[in-house]
C-alpha cells in the first residue's frame, strides 16, 4: 500500500544518500524506527537506509565520490557511509533463511523485492519505508496500527518468536514506550513461547529491559514481563515481589 500524501523530514545526509542510490538505478527509503518515529512526531535516533543496492555496489557508488565507507555488517548486507563524520548505516534488502536457537538466521539472502525485506520485520510498525518519490510504502498497515495504538506482529506472532525470542520482549517495550496495546494474539504465544527467552543473551534481554524501565510506562512493561510469563526465566527472584504490601512511603508504582 502506497500513500504519497505523508511527507516525512528527511535529514541532508540521509536524503543525500537516498538520492545518490536513485540516481544510480536503485531503490532506497528510510526504513523501520525512523518511519514509525517520524509518523509518531518522536525524535528519531537512527536513520536507517535500506536499498536495493547490494553492499559491493553502494561502497563503490560513494568511494568514488570520495567517501569513507565502514563495512560494520557485510554479512547481513550493512555498511557504513561517513558523510561530514556522521555515520549513516545502509543495508540491501534481504531475506532471512531459517532461524537457530530462537536468535538468528542461518544465512542471509540479498533481494531486489522491497516487500520481502519488509515482511521479515517484527512489528507492523517497523514495516514501512518512505522516500520522497514514493511516498510511505506500507504493505502491512502500519500505520493503521500506528492510528488504533495497537502493537501487532507481521504475520504470524509465533512464528515471529520462535525466529527471535527477543522479539517477544520488544513487543511489550514498544507497548511500554507508546503506550499501545498488544493484540491478544501476541499475548497469548508470550506465554506459550516464554521460556524460549531463556535462548537469549542477558545482554540483549538487559537492553530491553532498561528500555523498557525508562519508559513512559514501566510499571505496565514491567507487570506484562510477569503475567506472560517471562520474569520465570529472566530474573525469577523478582516473582517473590508481586503482590508485597509496602509501607506508606513506599507504595507509589506497585505492581
Amino acid at each position: 500500500m502506497l500513500n504519497k500524501n505523508i511527507k516525512i523530514q528527511i535529514p541532508k545526509g540521509v536524503e543525500y544518500i537516498i538520492n545518490t542510490l536513485q540516481e544510480n538505478g536503485y531503490e532506497a527509503y528510510i526504513v523501520g524506527g525512523a518511519v514509525r518515529d517520524s509518523l509518531l512526531e518522536r525524535k528519531v535516533n537512527d536513520w536507517d537506509i535500506t536499498t536495493s543496492a547490494n553492499p559491493q555496489e553502494v561502497v563503490n557508488i560513494f568511494e568514488n565520490l570520495g567517501y569513507k565507507i565502514v563495512p560494520t555488517g557485510l554479512k547481513h548486507g550493512t555498511v557504513t557511509i561517513l558523510i561530514n563524520s556522521i555515520g549513516y548505516e545502509v543495508t540491501t534488502f534481504r531475506i532471512d533463511g531459517e532461524y537457530e536457537d530462537n536468535r538468528r538466521p542461518k544465512e542471509v539472502k540479498f533481494t531486489s523485492n522491497l516487500r520481502e525485506d519488509l515482511k521479515r520485520r517484527d512489528l507492523t510498525i517497523n514495516a514501512m519505508a518512505y522516500n520522497d518519490k514514493i511516498g510511505l510504502v506500507d504493505y502491512f498497515y502500519g500505520l493503521e496500527d500506528l492510528n488504533n495504538k495497537i502493537i501487532r506482529c507481521v504475520g504470524n506472532s509465533k512464528d515471529r518468536f520462535n525466529e527471535d525470542s527477543l522479539r517477544m520482549l520488544r513487543c511489550i517495550r514498544f507497548a511500554s514506550q507508546l503506550n499501545f496495546c498488544m493484540e491478544e494474539s501476541i499475548k497469548l504465544n508470550i506465554r506459550k513461547l516464554s521460556r524460549n527467552i531463556a535462548n537469549v543473551s542477558m545482554e540483549r534481554i538487559r537492553d530491553e529491559l532498561c528500555k523498557i524501565l525508562v519508559s513512559s510506562q514501566p510499571v505496565y512493561g514491567i507487570r506484562n514481563i510477569v503475567e506472560l510469563n517471562l520474569m520465570d526465566y529472566i530474573i525469577p527472584e523478582l516473582k517473590a515481589c508481586v503482590g508485597f504490601e509496602p509501607t506508606q512511603a513506599f507504595s507509589s508504582g506497585i505492581i
